[in-house]
């Protein structure tokens, strides 16, 4: 199954913000802060700038192989048994990512909102929600991101402006934390939430310049990454290291200790969780519809739609298997660290080998395209 090339390079930008910015939005300075107390908005940095290694990695990968996934690519380079080893991985991860990223959004809802839901509710309606989306094509796919991305983006920015009225420059103080030892754990769990990312090996075969692949990832990394290092920049400097280590979601508080002028609004966590839920959405929809249309690549089918409900049980099972919220973020840590094997390890030998084999795919138009979906 191939699509027709209609996807721009701004569309390609927004569909990387959006689905970066999702449900690690919420813990995103607790896991700075422990890592290198005032030293948070270094080892954010330092962790975009990581994640950016291996989303180049994606997109110079993609524009030599212009016309296939990674999943198809990587049978030209390594073979095909090796080649299915590895998209068996990234299939089992992105599915794993996806419960995660379903049972987080379940235990900040039940906790903050909706506090006599079962549990198990809000994760089955937004798995539920994500998998009913996955049946559109990869062009809807685009529209989709593309409509939510200034509602995501905007509302951000305007919480981070407005809360560094009440910030304190000597909460940043050193740049480098009294702890710089943990600061490469701490940089490679940010690195992890940009995993997302990935989804751009999807994106190129569907870009209508392919070869403009790495000008959208500089976009998007530029805009996410940018988002991050201020969200936890104004953490910081509101309530100090210290005190952002004993709250359990700081953006939600940051959110909850800011007002629009003239006390319009008293808080703004009510109308930021809200914004929260589309960036979940966005977050899951794209790491599910990785997940099947990888399914599809490797199986040589033409169509991924058959693949969208009969993943949903298992997804939904893994999501609740974490006993309770301690042990789920333990293994969104450890399971994020592990999957930059995945996402930046596997890619860098990929692109070795490819350009020592001079391995390379055909040019945009030598491969007739299928324009439906």
């Amino acid at each position: 199954m191939e699509t027709s090339r209609q996807i721009t390079v701004i569309q390609a930008a927004a569909i990387l913000v959006s689905t970066i910015i999702g449900v690690g939005v919420l813990p995103l300075p607790l896991f700075a802060v422990r890592a290198a107390d005032s030293g948070a908005p270094l080892v954010t940095l330092l962790g975009t700038a990581v994640a950016f290694v291996g989303l180049a990695l994606i997109a110079w990968l993609g524009m030599r192989f212009p016309n296939k996934s990674i999943i198809q690519y990587s049978e030209d380079i390594i073979g095909k048994w090796l080649a299915w080893i590895g998209s068996v991985f990234i299939i089992v991860f992105f599915a794993e990512l996806t419960a995660l990223a379903a049972r987080e959004f379940g235990e900040v809802v039940v906790t903050s909102v909706l506090k006599k839901t079962p549990l198990e509710v809000t994760v089955i309606v937004m798995l539920l929600l994500a998998a009913i989306s996955t049946r559109n094509d990869i062009t809807t796919f685009a529209y989709i991101h593309n409509f939510y991305f200034p509602a995501l983006l905007g509302p951000g920015l305007l919480i981070v402006a407005l809360s560094l009225k009440n910030a304190e420059v000597i909460n940043l103080e050193p740049i480098w934390g009294n702890e710089p030892s943990g600061m490469v754990g701490g940089m490679f769990t940010i690195a992890a939430l940009f995993q997302g990312s990935f989804v751009l090996t999807m994106i190129i075969p569907a870009m209508r310049r392919p070869e403009k692949a790495m000008k959208a990832s500089v976009w998007g990394m530029l805009i996410a990454g940018g988002l991050y290092i201020t969200i936890v920049v104004a953490t910081v400097s509101v309530f100090g290291a210290e005190e952002s280590k004993l709250l359990l979601w700081p953006t939600l508080e940051l959110a909850k200790a800011t007002s629009l002028p003239a006390n319009i609004l008293e808080r703004l966590d009510a109308a930021f969780l809200a914004v929260w839920v589309t960036a979940v959405f966005t977050t899951l929809f794209s790491s599910y519809f990785l997940t099947i249309h990888s399914m599809s690549k490797l199986f040589r089918l033409r169509d991924h739609r058959m693949f969208s409900f009969f993943l949903l049980p298992i997804v939904f099972v893994l999501a609740m298997l974490p006993q309770n919220m301690i042990h789920m973020y333990e293994i969104i840590q450890n399971v994020g660290r592990i999957g930059l094997f995945i996402t930046i390890a596997y890619p860098a030998v990929l692109l070795a080998i490819s350009l020592i084999r001079k391995k390379r795919g055909d040019p945009v138009g030598d491969k007739p395209m299928d324009p439906g979906v």
